[in-house]
């Protein structure tokens, strides 16, 4: 979801709002940003309803502000969203938080990242890979754990943007252009 111009440049302005305001600011507004990205990830009505250009900005700007008020956000979010009904872009919020998250991560040196195996790892063995992984890394790591079973064994490690395939499926392939190449 992240990539997109227009949502990294109002992710920017608010984090740029909340560095100047303080590290705790800069903190809570992208836990209530991501706190509504959910909410509204969580209801496609909802997004459904902020894309349709057929209901006005003021339409837009009252159902946002319902969604604000279950939350009790921080004024500066709640004019932030205003902000974005106003542009006709509240359904960016989720893209937006995903942006200020990645720059929150860049800030407090934590990486994100994705590990896939074959098969459901358990909760030690997912710990004790994520500890592992920190070492190396010298970083904090926030990984999401996912299965695919086309991989065939093996791993697959993305980070950023690089990418670790030491799977089975990898390693056929790599084995199968070298037979082809004669080698």
């Amino acid at each position: 979801m992240t990539g997109n111009v227009v949502s990294r440049r109002y992710a920017k302005a608010l984090f740029a709002i909340g560095a100047g305001k303080g590290e705790a600011d800069q903190k809570t507004y992208g836990e209530q940003l991501i706190a509504l990205s959910e909410l509204l990830s969580g209801a496609p009505e909802a997004m459904g309803f902020f894309k349709n250009p057929s209901f006005s900005a003021e339409e837009k700007k009252a159902v946002i502000n319902q969604l604000v008020g279950k939350l009790s956000v921080d004024p500066m979010v709640k004019n932030f969203c205003d902000l974005l009904a106003d542009k006709g872009r509240v359904e960016m919020l989720p893209a937006i938080a995903s942006d200020y998250k990645a720059m929150m991560d860049v800030v407090s040196g934590v990486l994100s990242g994705e590990l896939t195996t074959v098969s459901e790892l358990n909760e030690e063995r997912k710990s004790a890979i994520q500890a592992q992984l920190e070492k190396q890394a010298g970083k904090k790591l926030e990984l999401d754990f996912a299965t695919d079973k086309e991989i065939l064994g093996g791993i697959v490690l993305k980070i950023g943007d690089k990418v670790m395939d030491a799977s089975l499926k990898a390693q056929l392939q790599i084995l199968k252009e070298n037979i082809k190449r004669g080698e």
